[in-house]
């Protein structure tokens, strides 16, 4: 087997949103754990270009 095939956790059952900029979806992340409710964008770029 291939380390590819060992991950064992499970990212399909992470929350999801849709980032307002480009309208990608993007999953949770542990370090917005505890701001995750105030999340809008998924990448620092996004934030960047939001008055665009």
């Amino acid at each position: 087997m291939s380390k590819k095939n060992t991950f064992k956790a499970n990212k399909q059952y992470l929350p999801q949103k849709i980032c307002v900029v480009c309208q990608r979806p993007f999953t949770w992340r542990k370090k917005w754990a505890s701001v995750w409710s105030e999340v809008k964008y998924c990448s620092e770029k996004c934030r960047k270009q939001k008055n665009k």
